[in-house]
């Protein structure tokens, strides 16, 4: 999306524009996958009322129509069993917090939420900040299961900036709501955004070259060289999508202290199998865990939001774990995680067998989201422009103050276009 949404920002301001894409689609991890007789997103993906950027493109593409709203649920699984926490009632009498730390992690919230200036939480840890303001107790019960769903365990490497954003977000999101936890999904999937993606591009004049893996990139006699697909492609001007740390190896000619600020990225993989089954779980869109033992960070029970209908009748489930692509899990084998994930699944749901199993299928990404580590914006988010003439970077390393989502990497999409057509012109 971040590559589609600068294509499209810079033909529409007069630019001859060409993707070079090393896949067999366009799409990234918004790529539909297969999941028995049906075609689902890979990972599971919402969209929330405060997210502009992205509800702004999807209108101009068109798909608008295609966004169903609905309220969902939110639960935990703590100390070997299952609790609904999805309005004030229910968090009041969650057993597993005392009242005064119910008080606490309301306090923080609050206070998170009337933070203005994020960049010096940039110099706590995640875990550090929120264990003062809430409570060892707190911390373990609630805020911990949230991290590792979306860090793993580089939470602990994590500043607190993190979970500013993410409560921003979320606070943004319920104003816009009316205090409701309302969530969006595109009916069909993102299967039906790519493919109209694809049509406007097209329309615009762009062009899009699929299975065309850049090996290098290197500025010579005023125009920039990219050898991709086999090919030499020169252009007046090259934007680097990819993660930073794959970019060095590209660029040989950047500057040593450059290379370093892009290795210094540190980010995080996911595995996500994903399950169909012939009955639904308990009708939480997410639940949290707190057991440390199960293997995947959360469920997401993605047909108690969306229409079931989708699957004949049937429930979609995504069990994601986010990890290094160093970690051990990562090496193991498709059928082996499916398997083992799925009796830990059982763990939580006792009535459920491998019987319950329609069909599974599980998706991996690399690099999928860098960690904002301790000092971030100073320390290592990339410029925008390099040292090399005409070679830009844009990534979603560029994220400082915001949580890693669609709405977030189309809006950077939307500010980078404007930085490098003005860039252009003025060279021009």
């Amino acid at each position: 999306m971040l590559g589609l949404t600068l294509a499209l920002r810079l033909a529409e301001s007069g630019f001859n524009v060409t993707v070079l894409e090393k896949s067999t689609g366009i799409g990234g991890v918004l790529k539909p996958a297969r999941i028995g007789n049906y075609s689902w997103d890979q990972f599971y993906h919402v969209i929330l009322l405060s997210d502009m950027h992205l509800r702004k493109l999807i209108e101009e593409l068109g798909l608008t129509d295609r966004i169903e709203w609905g309220e969902t649920r939110t639960g935990f699984y703590t100390d070997g069993r299952l609790y609904s926490m999805s309005n004030t009632l229910e968090f009041l009498s969650f057993p597993p917090l005392s009242l005064f730390d119910k008080l606490r992690l309301g306090f923080t919230i609050f206070y998170a939420s009337r933070i203005k200036n994020w960049e010096k939480l940039e110099d706590f840890t995640v875990s550090d900040w929120l264990i003062r303001l809430s409570g060892q107790a707190t911390f373990d019960k609630i805020w911990l299961p949230l991290l590792k769903s979306k860090l793993g365990e580089y939470y602990k490497i994590t500043s607190a900036a993190f979970i500013w954003a993410a409560i921003a977000r979320m606070y943004s999101a319920r104003r816009t709501g009316l205090k409701k936890e309302m969530f969006g999904y595109i009916k069909g999937g993102y299967d039906h955004v790519l493919n109209r993606f694809d049509e406007i591009l097209s329309q615009k004049g762009v062009n899009v070259l699929l299975e065309t893996e850049v090996r290098e990139i290197a500025h010579t006699e005023g125009e920039v060289r990219c050898i991709a697909g086999g090919r030499t492609l020169d252009y007046d001007a090259v934007i680097m999508t990819l993660p930073s740390t794959e970019i060095p190896a590209l660029v040989p000619a950047m500057t040593e202290r450059e290379k370093k600020q892009m290795l210094s990225t540190t980010y995080e993989s996911v595995i996500c199998p994903t399950y169909l089954l012939r009955k639904p779980l308990a009708g939480f869109y997410v639940m949290n865990i707190t057991d440390g033992h199960l293997p995947f960070t959360g469920v997401i029970e993605m047909t108690a939001l969306m229409d079931r209908n989708y699957f004949d009748g049937h429930s979609l489930v995504y069990l994601p774990r986010y990890l290094a692509f160093e970690d051990p899990l990562w090496s193991k084998g498709d059928k082996e995680i499916t398997e083992d994930f799925l009796s830990a699944l059982e763990v939580i749901y006792p009535a459920l067998s491998g019987e319950d199993v329609v069909a599974s299928s599980l998706s991996r990404a690399r690099n999928v989201m860098p960690v904002p580590t301790l000092n971030y914006s100073k320390k290592v988010l990339p410029s925008t422009i390099t040292s090399i003439g005409n070679i830009f970077i844009v990534n979603s390393a560029q994220i400082a103050n915001g949580t890693m989502n669609i709405n977030e990497i189309v809006g950077l999409a939307e500010r980078k276009a404007v930085e490098v057509s003005n860039i252009l012109y003025r060279s021009t």
